[in-house]
């Protein structure tokens, strides 16, 4: 098979990964043939996908059956119906693990987005779901808010795999990094070994585009739309670059510890008027990933171009929040809002998520 251009993608050191996992790709095969036809290495499951699979589709309708008649809380059912898809996702993309050492071949489970500004209890959700899924690929997925960053710093010194999603600033970016620095020495001063620890900090893109394009428009400079997502990612990996360099962090280097990649998220374009790649062909570059929906991936593969773009243009990047400054875009509120509606976002999914179980059940039993 000719080599794609997401294959070479992964040559440039950018790890492709999937947006979302149901039962459906899993037994399909669809998941299968993504990993060999378009370099798909890792998978981040998404509430919302999941609610459309079990409340529209059969392919739940046995087990939770089964799961019905021991259980009756709608939150452990969903996770009961998707821990199975889950760990059958971890089995698939084993050998990915196993060939590149545990850089890849996770698969994402989230921590109930209601918890995310209760550290304590995210910590205990995030242990219980790597407790009932003991495989070394799994990745659970924390929001980084203020409370959350806690709760990465304890997963991390437990020596757990965590996914910190929903980073929007560079602020926050930062904040994140050192919580995982912090429960890397954490865990090397109890005696546990790092190198057996992953981290990837999942930085939104297109979301930061909508809401600052929003206010550019209203001040009147349209002429600086469409930028600020790429130049805000490209320099959360520069100071990525920064953090996880000089003395501090090699000496946790030399016990075995891995940096935290930086996950480009949210790359589907949503405004029409850009280029439907745009937020993978501006973020290419080495120790990093990218998440898609399927789309992307398609577009990607149709048409994108395939270069080390990520370490071009930082001074004008730089330059763009100043020019924002002028315009009179507050960077801060614009990622304040991002955070408060990111976590609400999920938190709805996770209802409607609930809700379809309740509908589901409900059919089951008028079925019966």
């Amino acid at each position: 098979m000719a080599k794609s251009k997401l294959h070479e993608l992964s040559e440039h050191g950018q790890s492709v990964w999937i947006d979302f996992l149901s039962r459906e790709m899993l037994q399909t095969g669809k998941l299968a043939r993504l990993m060999e036809e378009d370099a798909v290495v890792g998978v981040t499951s998404n509430p919302t996908i999941f609610q459309k699979a079990i409340s529209e589709g059969e392919r739940y309708d046995e087990q939770l059956k089964e799961v019905l008649a021991r259980e009756e809380d709608l939150k452990e059912i969903y996770l009961q119906l998707t821990a199975r898809d889950i760990s059958d996702a971890l089995d698939l993309l084993r050998p990915v693990w196993d060939g590149t050492n545990g850089l890849d071949g996770y698969v994402s489970w989230e921590v109930d987005p209601k918890l995310a500004y209760d550290r304590d209890a995210t910590f205990e959700e995030a242990t219980r779901l790597h407790d009932w899924i003991d495989k070394p690929n799994l990745y659970v997925k924390i929001p980084a808010t203020e409370p959350g960053l806690g709760a990465i710093e304890d997963s991390i010194a437990e020596g757990r795999n965590i996914n910190v999603t929903l980073t929007f600033s560079l602020q926050r970016h930062e904040a994140v990094m050192e919580a995982y620095v912090r429960g890397v020495e954490r865990l090397v001063e109890s005696g546990g070994d790092p190198s057996q620890v992953h981290s990837v900090a999942s930085f939104f893109v297109s979301r930061v585009d909508t809401e600052a394009d929003k206010r550019l428009e209203q001040v009147g400079r349209t002429d600086l739309q469409g930028e600020l997502a790429v130049a805000n990612a490209k320099l959360a990996y520069q100071n990525c670059k920064r953090v996880f360099s000089g003395g501090r962090w090699e000496k946790l280097v030399a016990r075995g510890a891995h940096i935290q990649r930086c996950l480009w998220a949210s790359t589907s374009t949503k405004n029409p008027a850009y280029s439907d790649v745009l937020y993978v062909d501006e973020l290419i570059g080495p120790d990093t990933v990218n998440t898609m929906p399927e789309e992307t991936i398609l577009a990607f593969q149709d048409h994108g171009t395939v270069a080390d773009t990520l370490e071009q243009g930082i001074d004008e990047a730089r330059k763009l929040f100043d020019d924002l400054r002028e315009a009179g875009v507050d960077y801060d509120d614009v990622s304040e809002t991002l955070e408060r509606e990111g976590v609400q976002k999920f938190s709805d999914s996770f209802d409607e998520l609930l809700d379809g179980i309740r509908a589901k059940r409900e059919q089951l039993a008028g079925v019966a």
